[in-house]
């Protein structure tokens, strides 16, 4: 999921430039592609898309607060003397806490936070520069709610009791969520994608009585696979 979502923004950004460049041409609209420092965005935009793909780390950080910093110096946002200045120390900084932190890094990461409600069986997950799985076995759900920011959620309730219509409320920004369903319900998406997708495989199943799952998908920036 985070690498079709890296294509997805490498895809929007090339559209969002080619649509300018023509509106520009065709005297639509004033589009200038090369505004001073346009091209610190090299620095800025890859190094985004790689906190998408392969999570926060110390090397993409340490990109786009340089891109940052050279983009404000090219436009004069703040005195030039003054950036030069503060990257040499921006840098030693962010290598300080990534050094203080590296052991905890790999365990955030590879974590998604899950708790229970006061209701029997609802399922909260979370997953916030970071990634993981959610697999309940033989337990009942009634109901999940799934948040991805800059990371992943992989939900799988093939093996878990679902015997009656549930909710599920899921928001991916800048992240993925992927959730697996039992083959014995049906699923109804309303989904509000803003520079994203959403990738419903799931197959109506006609076994009478069959219990009905009510997904509402927001995606910016983020993508979802329903399976």
């Amino acid at each position: 999921m985070r690498s079709k979502l890296g294509n997805l923004l490498w895809g929007l950004a090339f559209i969002v430039a080619g649509v300018g460049v023509a509106g520009n041409v065709s005297g639509i609209w004033d589009f200038n592609l090369f505004f001073h420092g346009w091209w610190t965005l090299f620095i800025i935009i890859p190094s985004l898309i790689s906190m998408v793909q392969n999570g926060v780390n110390t090397g993409n950080i340490i990109g786009v607060v340089i891109g940052a910093l050279l983009l404000v110096d090219a436009q004069n946002i703040i005195p030039r003397n003054l950036v030069g200045k503060m990257i040499f120390p921006i840098i030693l900084v962010l290598i300080g806490i990534s050094i203080i932190f590296k052991g905890k890094d790999h365990n955030y990461k590879s974590t998604v936070h899950q708790t229970k409600t006061s209701r029997d069986g609802f399922i909260n997950a979370v997953g916030i520069f970071g990634g993981g799985k959610i697999r309940p076995t033989n337990e009942k759900v009634t109901g999940v709610t799934a948040t991805a920011i800059f990371g992943g959620v992989d939900l799988d309730l093939r093996n878990a009791i679902i015997d009656e219509d549930i909710v599920i409320t899921s928001t991916a920004i800048f992240g993925g969520i992927d959730i697996f369903f039992p083959p014995n319900v049906n699923v109804k998406v309303s989904s509000l994608p803003i520079f994203g997708g959403i990738d419903n495989r799931t197959i109506h199943t006609s076994a009478e009585n069959a219990p009905t799952i009510y997904m509402k998908a927001t995606c910016v920036f983020g993508g979802m696979d329903i399976k």
